[in-house]
């Protein structure tokens, strides 16, 4: 990989944010965590600062604001108001200021290419602009499930991220993996700010991971596992510098850690990409 070694990031999704996890975490040189406002039915913030304890200082923080608590379930606002109250909140329940903190899934509330969310993004965006100048976070993001929908609404000249998040692996299809490409162009990203989620596409146990050896994606990966090799070959694709990745178990993350020493046959991954983009008519996003 290009400029940076790749890195984990312990992602808090779906974790239960028990200490044991921490610690094992930490004792694999994995020091960089990533929640949400929404993760842990809206408390992850106060649970992580309540289970870290001592611990939560050796880590990089990051955390995303955009969905809020609502009568009928969770709601998703790109309201500056919102936002910036969302971003000092995090700051308040993890008892420190995020090192990082993403628009979450601003596609949710832009459907379409209109001038007036264009205005919504580039707003949106101020906001975490500003709450990095008042000291709220150390720097801002954007974490996208589907990033099509951003490509239109970008204003070069408004502020740009510091990091992009978006799906990575062999799940994701062609456009997505172009779009994050074109994304990445225009904010100016290099590939170590760029970070890759879901690498499994949501689950390691369904049937594709016993259908397909992405083995064929390493150099040599005759020492891994296919659901190594496959967080492996997560990393080109697209190319990022670090996945977020979630689990409950020390163990599973120390096989996530030990794929890193997996070299990717990067000549296999343009090939594949290839392929994808001739299919993807018939392929989802």
């Amino acid at each position: 990989m290009r400029g940076a070694d790749p890195r984990v990031v312990l992602g808090l999704h779906r974790s239960r944010h028990k200490r044991r996890l921490l610690a094992g975490a930490l004792d694999l040189g994995v020091t960089a965590l990533d929640t949400s406002s929404n993760y842990l039915g809206f408390r992850s913030h106060q649970v992580l600062a309540r289970t870290a304890g001592n611990l939560l200082p050796r880590f990089t923080v990051s955390t995303k604001v955009g969905y809020f608590a609502g009568p009928d379930g969770a709601e998703h606002s790109l309201d500056p108001v919102r936002l910036r109250t969302a971003v000092e909140k995090a700051a308040e329940d993890l008892g420190r200021e995020p090192d990082l903190v993403f628009l979450h899934n601003p596609e949710h509330s832009l459907r379409e290419a209109a001038p007036r969310n264009q205005d919504a993004l580039v707003q949106a965006c101020a906001t975490l602009d500003a709450a990095v100048a008042k000291g709220l976070c150390a720097a801002w993001g954007v974490a996208s499930w589907n990033p099509l929908p951003l490509l239109s609404l970008i204003d070069p000249t408004g502020p740009r991220p510091a990091v992009l998040m978006v799906r990575a692996g062999l799940m994701v299809g062609a456009r997505t993996l172009d779009a994050a490409d074109a994304l990445t162009k225009v904010w100016g990203l290099e590939d170590a700010k760029l970070w890759g989620m879901s690498p499994f596409g949501g689950s390691t146990s369904t049937r594709v991971w016993d259908k397909i050896d992405p083995r064929v994606f390493l150099r040599d990966g005759s020492r891994l596992s296919r659901l190594q090799a496959a967080f492996r070959a997560a990393y080109h694709l697209p190319r990022v510098g670090c996945v977020a990745v979630g689990t409950d178990e020390p163990a599973h993350l120390s096989e996530l850690v030990e794929a890193l020493a997996g070299g990717v046959d990067e000549r296999t991954v343009a090939e594949y990409r290839s392929l994808l983009r001739g299919g993807s008519r018939a392929q989802p996003a």
